[in-house]
């Protein structure tokens, strides 16, 4: 493997030295639209953009003056949207996320590029307007379900899954930041889907992959990548897509992407999934300012989106659209009862939701969980089917006479906008995402949403003399202020 850095060229031109594993060079000589000279020296300069995506659901609530280097000031300013995400905004510089109340908030996502393709896909493929039942079946740490709940109407249900159990709480946390209630979250293997036989609408699998599209910001990806390691990538692949394509309906949609460059890790599974699986690939229009190169060149049968860094801004991806034209009947959803909670109990929730919420509420244990009542026979259609580790959104707990608001409610769109709230100032409200006590702002006594430029962060409960700071400790800033 070539060391990373530039070396001396001469008349002739010299190639630069790059990252860049020669065998995966090799594999990709033949492809359309690669060049193998700016593909390397891409890699070789590795300067990574930065971008968001903005949750539209909390957009409209933001006021008040940023500081110019925020991140939602620094995508209005610089004013260049992703092209095929109208949610996305790339960021003239890198800035500290981690440092800014609003990212914690679940007012934007840091997400790459050419992965925010999806939306674009999607909004092509799929009548948005009508309820679906979608899953996304590699989920974390949330990128892709985040972005589809963006796009799915209130009726819809998203189901966003992670089968390796260390990465579920971050999935979980960015779920619940993004604040839908339409939303399960699933911790199973692909093979327990197929009991679901014609279940979902929409699929969407970014399959685990040798990383090859990442090698520009992940060095450890590029002393990890060998040809043995795309070849079992490719079986687990065929693996997974085998397992749960029983699950998506006659005529229903399947995405497939990976951020590997390698062909046996993309068309050649696109090709796999249409001779042995009868799907067949949707050729959309894509345009050539874009610069995504396409898959023309294998065939007509054949449809897949190449992002390669060379030639736009983001790294290296890959996608296809593809539907499904033959199936077993879809299987029917039975009537089921559900224990509601007592109109007596739902009483004192009023005034902590909107009116239109349209929730259900149950009774978990040690805590109270809404969901749209619309959908709670699909979830608890789930909830026999899968491991359902969190579902809509967590309301609080009563303990006698008294609600304790959870942070999720106040993370989430359901919230009854009439509640008090306590605006910070940049300085508190970083100083209440750390835990540590800040300015109380004369505010009468009692539970609090804690703001910030209009943004709910959480709870507090202002006491006589102190101030209650109701953050979660595992959500709190760890990282040292500058």
């Amino acid at each position: 493997m070539s060391k990373p850095g530039k070396k001396p060229s001469d008349a002739q031109g010299d190639r630069i030295a790059s990252p860049v594993p020669a065998a995966l060079v090799h594999s990709l000589e033949s492809l359309p639209g690669f060049d193998r000279a700016l593909f390397e020296q891409a890699h070789a300069d590795a300067k990574p953009c930065a971008a968001i995506r903005i949750n539209p659901a909390k957009m409209f609530r933001l006021t008040g003056d940023l500081a110019p280097d925020a991140p939602i000031s620094l995508a209005r300013t610089g004013n260049t949207p992703v092209p095929w995400c109208q949610e996305g905004y790339y960021l003239p510089v890198r800035p500290s996320f981690t440092m800014d109340p609003l990212f914690h908030a679940g007012l934007y996502y840091v997400q790459e590029p050419s992965s925010m393709s999806i939306s674009w896909l999607v909004r092509q493929a799929i009548q948005l307007n009508q309820p679906l039942k979608v899953l996304d079946l590699c989920a974390a740490p949330g990128g892709k379900s985040t972005l589809l709940q963006s796009l799915l109407t209130s009726d819809s249900l998203l189901v966003a899954n992670e089968v390796i159990r260390s990465r579920v709480s971050v999935l979980g946390s960015n779920l619940t930041r993004w604040g839908g209630a339409n939303t399960v979250m699933t911790c199973n293997d692909p093979a327990d889907f197929s009991a679901l036989t014609g279940f979902f609408d929409l699929i969407i699998v970014d399959a685990p992959c040798s990383g090859s599209g990442l090698f520009r910001k992940d060095p450890w990806a590029v002393r990890e990548w060998t040809p043995q390691l795309v070849g079992l990538c490719s079986r687990r692949q065929r693996r997974i897509l085998t397992d749960v394509l029983p699950a998506l309906k006659k005529g229903g949609i399947l995405i497939y992407s990976t951020c590997s460059y390698s062909p046996a890790e993309n068309e050649e599974i696109v090709a796999w999934l249409i001779n042995e699986s009868g799907l067949k690939t949707l050729d959309l229009p894509i345009p050539e300012s874009w610069h995504v190169v396409t898959d023309k060149d294998w065939g007509n049968e054949i449809s897949g989106m190449r992002f390669y860094p060379d030639k736009l801004q983001g790294e290296g991806f890959f996608v296809s659209c593809l539907r499904k034209e033959s199936g077993s009947p879809a299987i029917r959803i039975k009537q089921r009862k559900f224990q509601a909670l007592p109109g007596r109990k739902r009483d004192f929730l009023r005034d902590w939701l909107r009116e239109d919420a349209g929730l259900e509420i149950r009774n978990e244990p040690g805590k109270l969980v809404g969901f749209p009542r619309s959908l709670m026979q699909e979830l608890m259609m789930l909830e026999n089917s899968l491991h359902v580790r969190q579902s809509g959104v967590d309301l609080g707990k009563q303990i006698r006479e008294e609600f304790i608001p959870a942070p999720s409610l106040a993370l989430s769109t359901l919230y009854n906008e009439g509640l008090p709230a306590l605006e910070l100032d940049l300085e508190n409200a970083i100083r209440y995402l750390y835990k540590k006590p800040f300015t109380d702002g004369n505010m009468p006594l009692g539970w609090v949403l804690v703001k910030y430029a209009g943004i709910s962060l959480g709870w507090a409960k202002i006491l006589p003399g102190r101030i209650n700071n109701y953050y979660p400790p595992s959500w709190r800033i760890l990282k040292e202020q500058q």
